[in-house]
């Protein structure tokens, strides 16, 4: 099962969020008591909006933090920050004729067991593991992801991520 085999860019999944606010406000609204919906909706919206406007680091650090941001969503079947995370290389699978990212992940969130999902939101990154090839990418194997579980290349699969606008992406 490749995790990246879908199809929308980081435009596209500020669309997707525009166009579908009730699944981030609905978990919000089951994770927030009643009695004080303000402060607890401030503190559940950053992980329905991971990466915001700011820049993210152009460091071997940053890369690591964004795919583990990754590697989280795709653990609490957030599809929204997957595809955000995953556009570059789903929009090539989406020429490549697999669908848009949203129908795609969704259909593949199916296929990862519920022992792999609860390790992934919490899955971290070995730094000594990955591998620099240039400032702006960095392969992360499939060995360098430390979980509870054991991820192989047919369950997870190793990953390109390269600096773009201002942020990590999948690329490949």
């Amino acid at each position: 099962m490749a995790l990246v085999a879908c199809a929308c860019g980081p435009e596209k999944a500020k669309e997707d969020t525009d166009a579908k606010p009730s699944r981030p406000s609905a978990s919000t609204r089951a994770k927030e008591p009643s009695a004080t919906p303000s402060a607890s909706a401030r503190s559940e919206k950053p992980s329905a909006a991971p990466t915001g406007g700011q820049p993210a680091p152009r460091s071997k650090e940053g890369a690591i933090q964004r795919y583990e941001q990754y590697l989280h969503a795709v653990g609490r079947e957030d599809i929204h920050t997957v595809c955000e995370v995953a556009g570059p290389a789903a929009k090539q699978a989406e020429n490549e004729g697999l669908g848009p990212c949203t129908s795609t992940f969704v259909a593949m969130f199916q296929m990862i067991s519920p022992a792999q999902k609860k390790a992934l939101r919490t899955a971290t990154i070995d730094p000594q593991r990955i591998a620099v090839r240039s400032r702006d990418k960095i392969e992360m194997p499939v060995e360098a992801v430390r979980a509870s579980v054991t991820f192989t290349e047919n369950d997870l699969g190793s990953r390109t991520l390269e600096y773009l606008k201002n942020n990590w992406y999948i690329t490949d």
